[in-house]
């Protein structure tokens, strides 16, 4: 995935969170904002401490970006998303998380019609 594609500086976090739209199952939470003139989707990931070691955490980071660039065609350009990993995140295999995410951004209205 591309630097320019993620969501790095507190500000764009703040602005997802507080203008965005939220929709979760058991293992995410997605925020979505939509923004005008934006050329490609930029996604800025959140695991907290509680889900367990660095390991863990990285791999679960890794997953979704992975899950994104396998989708980036699906999805709607004109978007920020950010991702929270809940508790049950950590226990995904790839396949699962990929699934998992696909479900809850289906809900976000995050692909396009095909």
């Amino acid at each position: 995935m591309k630097k320019r594609q993620r969501i790095k500086k507190n500000d764009d976090f703040q602005k997802v969170f507080k203008q965005g739209k939220s929709v979760a199952n058991r293992q995410f939470v997605v925020y979505s904002y939509r923004k005008e003139q934006q050329q490609e989707f930029r996604i800025g990931l959140s695991v907290g401490k509680k889900l367990g070691n660095a390991v863990t955490r990285n791999r679960i980071k890794r997953y979704i970006r992975q899950a994104f660039l396998e989708m980036k065609e699906e999805l709607k350009n004109d978007r920020d998303y950010v991702i929270i990993a809940r508790h049950q995140a950590a226990n995904l295999d790839f396949h699962e998380t990929k699934k998992s995410l696909q479900h809850v951004l289906k809900i976000a209205k995050a692909f396009n019609k095909k």
